[in-house]
């Protein structure tokens, strides 16, 4: 399937069924609405603890609640505890393992308290971090140690020697530099003098490479043309050789299917014999025309007669 026109099926939106909504109703009209949790009568909204116990115990009126179930029809038929006899009554007992007891007050306690009036906040004390470890001194007399005098010596020789030594090394450098400056100005002074050779060299060189180009397609361009020019008088000498045979045989046939032709032949053929033709009918239409009304007038003046003839007879013979 093309991805352009992929298939794309959405259907109508509609509000979902209450899962826990019995599906069977005891009437076919009666429609099923979405179930809402506030409106369920087996859901008790409220505190229970200010309800009497017998509220939370009501039947559930099957024919006000909405739609009834299969379950609830059978709960409704279950057998139920028969009713008391005359001057007794049922007790409701707790059959759980730990009792509980019942009651319809709820227990209230009630406990106050007195705060003491607002204090001043004091002062924040400094900070002191704690003290780690141990404290431990000693006793050091004059002389105990070293001499400055005597033992800074060797070390002013090391701080002044590779401050010498730093010295030279700076020194030697900016002398590098300076030559290393002076040879690259050398190097740009003589290839700026050399630039205009090198230029003038590649375009030679250049000029030979297009000069070389040239001459090889020209080359190239000439080995074609010879090899064509050769093919072409192969091709020629073989059909030549070909054709010697071909071409008388080929114009006997022509001639015999009338492609080659005498123009006076032709002229004569398909203009002067069609036309002396039809010149040649109409003659002896006219002639067969006039042969036939010859005859028709012969044959009425034949008639004409031989009626007179009959008639002069019969007035002949009559007295």
């Amino acid at each position: 399937m093309d991805d352009s026109r992929m298939y794309v099926f959405s259907s109508r939106p509609r509000v979902v069924e209450d899962p826990w909504r019995p599906r069977w109703s005891p009437s076919g009209r009666t429609q099923l609405k979405p179930g809402n949790i506030m409106r369920d009568p087996r859901v008790f909204r409220g505190d229970i603890s200010s309800q009497p116990l017998e509220f939370a115990r009501a039947p559930l009126d099957l024919e006000t609640s909405g739609a009834v179930g299969p379950k609830r029809v059978r709960r409704k038929f279950r057998p139920r505890t028969p009713e008391p006899v005359q001057g007794r009554k049922h007790l409701e007992v707790q059959t759980e393992s730990f009792l509980e007891e019942l009651s319809d007050i709820p227990v209230v306690q009630e406990i106050e308290c007195q705060t003491d009036s607002f204090l001043d906040r004091p002062e924040t004390p400094i900070f002191i971090p704690s003290k780690t470890g141990k404290d431990a001194e000693t006793q050091i007399d004059e002389g105990d140690l070293f001499d400055f005098e005597e033992e800074v010596r060797p070390i002013l020789e090391i701080l002044v020697g590779k401050t010498l030594e730093q010295s030279l090394l700076e020194v030697m450098e900016e002398e590098e530099l300076a030559a290393l400056m002076a040879q690259q100005r050398a190097f740009l002074e003589r290839r700026n003098n050399q630039l205009p050779e090198v230029h003038r060299l590649q375009e030679q060189e250049r000029r030979r490479r297009e000069e070389r180009e040239r001459r090889m397609a020209e080359q190239k361009r000439a080995l074609e043309e010879e090899k064509e020019v050769a093919e072409k008088m192969a091709a020629r000498a073989l059909t030549q050789q070909q054709l010697h045979d071909l071409v008388p045989s080929v114009f006997a046939s022509l001639r015999r299917e009338g492609y080659f032709y005498d123009p006076v032949e032709r002229d004569v053929e398909t203009n002067f014999f069609p036309r002396l033709v039809d010149d040649v009918q109409r003659v002896l239409q006219k002639k067969c025309r006039a042969r036939e009304l010859l005859d028709e007038i012969i044959y009425e003046v034949t008639q004409r007669r031989l009626e007179e003839l009959e008639v002069l007879q019969t007035n002949a013979s009559d007295p």
